[in-house]
């Protein structure tokens, strides 16, 4: 036994409210790693109407590892949304045309860069992910924080905006599995450990 198939889409026998993300994806510029799973209360489609503001004009993407869990609500604001914060105005004139249609020549909405998110990532109930944001790897996200900055790996942060309430382990804990990254050993090695991975002795692990 090597744990469950990795492309099938319900892992969990009779019970289609969880899904492994990557399989139910079709939009090309949401990137998913294996066995990162998604949990809706509803409807495992609403994952990408959850992804706002996604257009294909602007090339942004949403990347995702492995083995991370996202609790049903979860948003990501990607960079469609922004509008200009310099100008004297922050509306859109230029989309609307009829006479407006100069408005942004020479001028650009602002771009903060791809949402990245980790390997064994917990975002929380109804968290939000804003625009640009990396959230490291181990990192866990509270419910119904709202994210606008960086997350260091194996850090807690909740709140509205999320600040980081703590670290998992000493940072000389977590320089170790950033280094082991046991996400990426192939699934043998990984089903050989998970008792060790549910555990909390890094000494077993590594051996």
């Amino acid at each position: 036994m090597t744990g469950p198939d990795k492309d099938t889409k319900f892992p969990l026998p009779h019970y289609d409210r969880l899904c492994f993300l990557k399989n139910v994806i079709k939009n090309p510029n949401i990137i998913v790693g294996d066995y990162t799973y998604y949990d809706d209360f509803e409807n495992v489609e609403n994952f990408e109407k959850n992804v706002k503001y996604l257009f294909d004009f602007i090339g942004d993407q949403l990347i995702i590892g492995k083995f991370c869990m996202i609790a049903s609500g979860v948003t990501f604001i990607m960079n469609g949304a922004n509008h200009l914060t310099d100008s004297l105005s922050t509306y859109p004139f230029a989309i609307f045309g009829k006479g407006w249609e100069q408005a942004m020549d020479g001028k650009e909405y602002p771009k903060k860069g791809n949402i990245t998110i980790g390997n064994d990532v917990w975002i929380g109930y109804n968290a939000t992910i804003m625009a640009g944001v990396t959230i490291g790897d181990g990192a866990i996200i509270a419910t119904n924080a709202t994210v606008v900055k960086d997350v260091p790996p194996y850090s807690i942060v909740g709140g509205n905006p999320a600040k980081e309430i703590k670290k998992r382990f000493p940072e000389e804990v977590i320089a170790q599995l950033l280094e082991l990254q046991w996400w990426d050993w192939d699934i043998e090695k990984i089903t050989r450990n998970v008792q060790h991975l549910t555990g909390a002795d890094l000494d077993k692990l590594v051996e």
